[in-house]
């Protein structure tokens, strides 16, 4: 890879290409030194399970990598283990519903927990959202958020989080994305009575057109291209149908684009200045994106002003209607169902922001953009 791809990011892709392909990595010119660099870059993609099923198949077996694929295990036959309730429930109650990414993808995998989850995501009848919320509450979840958006969101402690989608794009999200899937049924077969799945090409476009609603907002990282990567290789799909799919929703580029540098990276091929660019956006984003990404994808999307940025970002929507309303609904529940504190919301969130970091961070990044 080009020289602008750091060694520990190379390790990482090598590492995981290895543990999804079954091959003994060479680790040689691994140090002991680099093991934690590397499982933190691994962790901050969710791939470090992967990366420790790699290692110990090269004999490099510790307390470290039995720990990191220890865990992953455990969630991923909890999460399991908690959907089989949730499925049960649905079917009595003959709700139809359609397990979505990684609750899919993580049987493409090689093994049990290397495609790690912060989530479990499921498609449920849009009609029977009321109904879903009451199994999941008998299910002993907690509400966190309902009715705000394209999806419902419930916990169980210490480490559930299911989120139940009514639709797979909301109107908040790139209006060819929410048109194309707004009548997400015609595009289902039946798995089982009330289990319905995509067609191999069209699990595939979603996947893609999921991992670009994240790359143009504030970024993907390297598990989007592992998923990718993985799919392709255990999926052989009429790439004519894909490209004309994609084409309609305008994310025939992105698909072009992360399809050739999933299968370039993970078989160790040669990249070209461009698309080690490409891979370099993919590596600083993360899994769930960056400040920097997100303030520069909004700028370049909008047109705004740097100005008009900072008056946007305190701003607090109060009609369903504003584009904004789902996101913050979400991310503050407290203050949007007692809506006499709404007054204190942007105090509220300049507070958390600087306690954390991202404020100053934030700042920073708006200051240095172009506009």
């Amino acid at each position: 890879m080009p020289e602008q791809i750091g060694k520990v990011s190379k390790s990482v892709i090598y590492l995981a290409g290895c543990a999804v392909k079954g091959e003994k990595p060479d680790i040689t010119d691994i140090s002991e030194d680099e093991l934690n660099t590397i499982y933190r870059y691994a962790s901050a993609h969710l791939l470090s399970a992967a990366v420790a099923t790699a290692l110990e198949s090269a004999g490099l077996k510790d307390d470290r990598s039995q720990k990191e694929i220890a865990s992953a295990v455990r969630k991923s036959v909890i999460f399991s283990s908690e959907f089989e309730k949730i499925r049960e429930k649905f079917a009595e109650a003959h709700i139809w519903y359609m397990p979505l990414k990684g609750a899919v993808l993580k049987d493409y995998y090689p093994s049990i927990g290397m495609r790690q989850m912060a989530d479990y995501d499921i498609l449920v009848d849009s009609e029977r959202e009321e109904d879903v919320r009451n199994i999941m509450e008998s299910l002993g979840f907690d509400t966190m958020q309902y009715g705000v958006s394209n999806h419902d969101v419930y916990h169980k402690a210490p480490i559930l989080n299911f989120e139940i989608h009514t639709g797979l794009f909301g109107t908040v999200h790139e209006a060819g994305l929410y048109n194309y899937y707004k009548d997400i049924e015609t595009k289902l077969t039946d798995k089982g009575e009330y289990e319905k799945c995509f067609y191999p090409e069209d699990f595939y476009i979603y996947l893609t057109a999921h991992e670009y609603k994240h790359y143009s907002g504030g970024g993907t990282g390297l598990r989007s291209l592992l998923d990718t990567y993985v799919y392709l290789k255990r999926e052989e799909l009429d790439l004519e149908y894909v490209e004309r799919e994609c084409a309609k929703l305008g994310i025939e580029e992105f698909e072009k684009m992360s399809r050739s540098l999933a299968l370039r990276i993970f078989e160790g091929e040669a990249l070209s200045d461009e698309e080690a660019e490409k891979l370099s956006y993919f590596l600083s984003s993360g899994v769930y994106g960056s400040i920097n990404h997100k303030v520069e994808n909004k700028l370049k999307k909008t047109g705004w002003s740097k100005i008009k940025y900072m008056i946007d970002r305190f701003s607090v929507p109060v009609s369903k209607k504003n584009p904004s309303y789902a996101g913050y609904a979400s991310e503050y529940p407290l203050f949007y169902r007692h809506k006499i504190l709404l007054p204190a919301l942007p105090f509220y969130r300049t507070f958390r922001s600087m306690k954390k970091g991202k404020f100053l961070s934030e700042a920073r990044v708006i200051r240095k953009a172009k506009k």
